[in-house]
């Protein structure tokens, strides 16, 4: 799924209406049904929700049975809070409220903000909630009371539009939501930055976000991957023709996108390329095995995992069978000879930031021409050499997590646009940058991005980068582009689903990735 920009979607937006001729006011009356039905849709109570009919029957001694509550939810009128911006993004939330209006919920419809800054499309959707029935009140901030406990809040204050922290008006809008049962937001929930994904000051904590025409980057990716809940796409009537798919640079990973070959019935081992993994170090003899078994499991036809020579006995007996374990010669001409008989290699897990492991990095880089994933150590050490970085002709995939990349850039914690940082490094290192962490985003030299949807918490344990560029590397072995980068994270965070759904979060480990590494591949074949 493509994601477009703010800028992008202002563009669309002026397209359809200016050159187009559609109605503006059409194409929001068509978010506010999107809302509208996805509102109507959420079981009341919600998870949110404060009280309920055992306050109400308590009251004369009588507890309420299950069917007897079940049955006072149903009858019960529905109620719906909706704080509505000055711009068209409250007018999306104006129209939805006359519709919840005429649909028999019980509707109060604020406006947070002055009214002076409305605009006319607001306006019309605020006279046809009048002819409703209905009334847009000016937010009072001071009132705790009037604005708290309702079966749903909409949150139609700001949409793409915002850049800059909330007013201390809109912030206390926030926290009222906060208080009813399901919060649902109106294209991004407010306080989020469409583009980034960043919090400015505060933001809502949407249970669903019906974004219209197309997704935003900022709803998956950073806080707003978070905040935004469950996203729906809404269609709101823009043609599709006016949709510059040339120019969308960030796409959402999908199962559809992505696909794994079956093997020829004739193949035989070279088919599915050589591998050659350089790590591992004295007290780190897991990361060089993880990553070894992992791409044996990712389908690469013959692993060489290169280890120091007295760790070796130690991995060999780790991998068992499946990977052909080397210790290292003590001539470099030697490594470089074994590792360019290969498809791809991995440098970096477990190796250790020595004067010969950084020796070896640094000529591997130099004297390679396949695909190279530089990982752990090896993105350490190539942190203090970025001109050998520079100067490599062949495909180099990085992997660092936030920390190892604020070592590459000289950034600062925490970083707050991860998708413009990773596409910026890749663009001016021409390389392929895969930012790994919640939503990992694997960002191509020429500007294209990837946002992964797969994994989960519990991949939040040592080991779970060593299982990636092992798995990343048994594609490139195979095929050698770099979109095996992209799909290498989806299967990663695939497997890391289904061993969570096997073990639990808290229990799996990387292991358990790694052994759900072919029921992930194939589920795309």
């Amino acid at each position: 799924m493509d994601l477009y920009t703010a800028e992008q979607m202002r563009e669309i937006d002026r397209k359809a209406i200016e050159e187009r001729g559609i109605p503006s006011v059409e194409l929001m009356e068509n978010a506010a049904r999107a809302l509208v039905e996805e509102v109507r849709a959420l079981p009341i109570p919600g998870p949110g929700f404060q009280d309920g009919p055992t306050a109400w029957f308590t009251a004369d001694g009588h507890m309420p049975s299950a069917e007897e509550q079940a049955e006072f939810w149903a009858m019960r009128q529905r109620s719906v809070l909706v704080l509505c911006g000055p711009g068209n993004n409250g007018g999306d939330g104006v129209a939805a409220a006359r519709m919840l209006l005429e649909a028999g919920w019980r509707v109060r419809c604020a406006l947070v903000g002055p009214r002076e800054k409305m605009t006319e499309d607001c306006l019309e959707m605020e006279r046809c909630l009048i002819s409703a029935g209905g009334f847009l009140e000016d937010f009072n901030p001071e009132d705790r009371g009037r604005y708290v406990g309702y079966d749903v809040a909409v949150d139609a204050l700001f949409g793409v539009g915002l850049n800059s922290e909330l007013r201390p008006d809109a912030a206390t809008a926030v926290r009222r939501m906060a208080t009813c049962g399901w919060v649902v937001s109106a294209d991004v929930p407010s306080g989020i930055h469409a583009d980034t994904g960043g919090v400015m000051g505060m933001a809502v904590r949407a249970d669903v976000t019906v974004t219209f025409s197309r997704g935003k980057p900022g709803l998956y990716v950073g806080k707003g991957a978070v905040y935004s809940g469950r996203v729906v796409v809404a269609d709101i009537g823009i043609p599709q023709e006016l949709w510059p798919e040339d120019q969308c640079r960030t796409r959402l990973m999908e199962r559809e996108d992505l696909c794994i070959p079956r093997r020829p019935a004739d193949a035989h081992k070279g088919d599915f390329g050589k591998l050659f993994i350089l790590a591992g170090s004295r007290g780190y003899t897991g990361a060089p095995c993880l990553a070894a078994k992992a791409a044996v499991r990712g389908g690469a036809g013959l692993v060489t995992l290169a280890v120091p020579e007295d760790i070796y006995p130690i991995a060999a007996a780790k991998c068992c069978d499946e990977a052909m374990v080397w210790p290292l010669p003590g001539e470099d001409g030697a490594v470089v000879e074994r590792a360019g008989g290969c498809n791809a290699a991995v440098i970096g897990p477990g190796l250790g930031r020595g004067e010969r492991a950084e020796r070896l990095v640094l000529t591997l880089l130099r004297e390679l021409s396949c695909p190279i994933v530089l990982d752990a150590d090896g993105l350490n050490i190539i942190s203090r050499h970025i001109d050998v970085l520079d100067e490599r002709e062949g495909l180099t995939i990085l992997t660092p997590h936030d920390g190892e990349f604020a070592r590459l850039t000289g950034r600062e914690l925490p970083i707050r646009d991860r998708l413009g940082a990773a596409r910026a490094f890749a663009q001016a290192h021409h390389c392929v940058m895969v930012l790994k962490g919640h939503r990992t985003i694997t960002a191509h030299w020429s500007g294209a991005c990837a946002v992964n949807p797969t994994g989960n918490p519990g991949m939040a344990k040592g080991g779970s980068g060593d299982a990636l560029a092992g798995l990343m590397g048994a594609l490139l072995a195979r095929r050698g582009e770099p979109d095996e980068a992209a799909q290498a994270v989806w299967l990663h965070g695939r497997a890391g689903d289904l061993a969570a759904e096997d073990k639990g979060e808290h229990g799996m480990t990387p292991t358990d990735l790694i052994e759900q590494i072919p029921y992930a591949m194939k589920e795309l074949i």
